[in-house]
């Protein structure tokens, strides 16, 4: 089966080692189209710097009353469970899952032929990455953060339809947790919309994930696992 008919859980994270997951977003994507989205704010691990409420906007008054992002594990599980996870530089939201939860339940190894069959994994990975997928197939762009992607191959359209469809009203913007989820689940979405790449086999998208110098571990039976 083609990696373009798999069902893949894009996430994106707002927070970080300090304050924990203060936001999530993920946005599903299945044969190319957004299939389901979650989204909400989550009472942080520790105190939020100021700096970094002001990067993604979430103010204490925000976060009063709020569940933590531990409360989320079953749901979380049940993604790794029924696809790969993707993120747009996906060490980070991988190091954050693992603070939280440092493995799931056993789980699929969809760099597998035939995940059903094949020894089931207690880790997160292996993640697809947006970035290092786009590093390796267009290695001459000026630079990789996710909204420079998302100017360079015109999709800003389809992503500000997509926010004001799905994401809470004053989370329509980089930096706010589903906006950026919907952006890494477009680049995917338009590699799907290549013939010639969209036909490639899931192993290969994972290929594309992991760094030059780690390319060989997925050949030769084993995946880089970055943290």
């Amino acid at each position: 089966m083609s990696w373009s008919a798999t069902t893949i859980h894009v996430l994106d994270f707002e927070g970080s080692r300090r304050s924990g997951i203060v936001e999530y977003g993920v946005a599903t994507l299945t044969r190319g189209e957004i299939t389901a989205v979650h989204t909400r704010i989550c009472a942080p691990a520790g105190p939020v710097p100021v700096a970094e409420s002001a990067l993604h906007g979430i103010a204490d008054a925000d976060l009063a009353g709020a569940a933590p992002f531990s409360a989320e594990r079953d749901f979380f599980a049940q993604l790794r469970q029924s696809g790969p996870l993707a993120a747009h530089h996906a060490p980070v939201e991988k190091g954050l899952l693992r603070r939280t939860w440092p493995v799931p339940p056993a789980s699929p190894d969809f760099t597998a032929a035939n995940p059903a069959f094949a020894p089931r994994l207690t880790d997160w990975g292996p993640w697809l990455d947006t970035r290092r997928i786009y590093e390796r197939l267009y290695p001459a762009l000026p630079n990789y953060q996710l909204m420079d992607l998302i100017q360079s191959f015109a999709l800003n359209e389809r992503l500000s339809a997509a926010a004001a469809n799905y994401c809470p009203a004053n989370r329509r913007r980089p930096h706010c947790a589903l906006f950026d989820a919907l952006a890494a689940a477009f680049l995917l979405a338009r590699l799907a919309e290549e013939p010639t790449l969209a036909a490639a086999p899931l192993a290969w998208l994972f290929e594309q994930s992991v760094s030059p110098d780690a390319g060989g571990a997925l050949r030769q039976g084993g995946l880089a696992l970055e943290d």
